[in-house]
């Protein structure tokens, strides 16, 4: 994939890993679009770099799906790269029952439901592009969950088996399916969750998992893992079982 001349749309663009993504596609000469659902946000990023396309969008919202493939085709009739990075992350403690699982926003329909729409939306109009990507940013913890993150981890789960065969489907065209499976990441993506548990370490910033997605595209890998995601990723199922224990506190 060639990493410059391409116009790109990022979807959770604002902060964290997608703000940095565009950032290093706009120094190698991109077009770059972002969406989000904070405006303010939105505009603290175009105030940055004032190249960035900028439209409000809640993707958990079919209808704001629909929107946003309509502006951005329309607008922008040289898309080829969609980046699915837009997602949420919720602690959710299922002996309660349904209360956390339904007080707060949908990680299903956030993480997994929208992206998979917005692929299938966007595809035939890649197809139409002499060379396309589709980017789906997966994670470690789609190998082996946190278990305070069941609904996260699934979803990032899912992501990562959605990704592997919508390659096998689009192997013979002019699409490439990449994957980026970062590590935690210090973002807000968890929205403080981590104070809350007073957990000391935050994670890798976002700004060399945006460049390891650049040198991953420039070798044509189909999956770019960073940091310890690549342990997890490479584990077995004997090893995993060990580590998920280990990182979930044993028993």
């Amino acid at each position: 994939m060639q990493t410059t001349g391409n116009t790109i749309l990022i979807t959770g663009g604002a902060s964290g890993i997608g703000l940095s993504m565009a950032e290093i596609f706009i120094r190698e000469n991109n077009q770059v679009l972002i969406c989000g659902r904070r405006a303010n946000k939105l505009k603290e990023a175009r105030a940055k770099f004032p190249q960035l396309q900028i439209r409000v969008c809640d993707i958990s919202d079919a209808k704001e799906r629909q929107k946003l493939f309509s502006w951005a085709t329309s607008e922008f009739p040289g898309l080829n790269f969609l980046i699915n990075n837009a997602g949420i992350q919720r602690q959710i403690d299922l002996t309660k029952g349904t209360e956390d699982l339904l007080n707060g926003d949908d990680e299903i329909e956030i993480n997994f439901q929208a992206h998979v729409q917005l692929t299938a939306m966007f595809i035939p109009h890649l197809l139409k592009q002499p060379q396309a990507a589709i980017l789906n940013v997966t994670s470690g913890l789609g190998f082996v969950p946190l278990a305070f993150l069941p609904i996260y981890c699934a979803t990032k789960a899912a992501m990562h088996s959605f990704t592997w065969s919508l390659r096998h489907q689009l192997r013979k065209t002019s699409i490439q399916v990449i994957e980026l499976i970062p590590p935690t990441v210090d973002t807000e993506l968890d929205r403080g969750a981590r104070e809350s548990r007073s957990q000391a370490y935050r994670g890798i910033p976002s700004g060399p998992v945006a460049e390891a997605v650049l040198v991953g595209l420039k070798k044509e890998e189909t999956e770019i893992t960073v940091g310890q995601a690549q342990g997890l990723r490479n584990l077995d199922r004997q090893e995993a079982e060990k580590m998920f224990l280990r990182m979930n506190g044993g028993e």
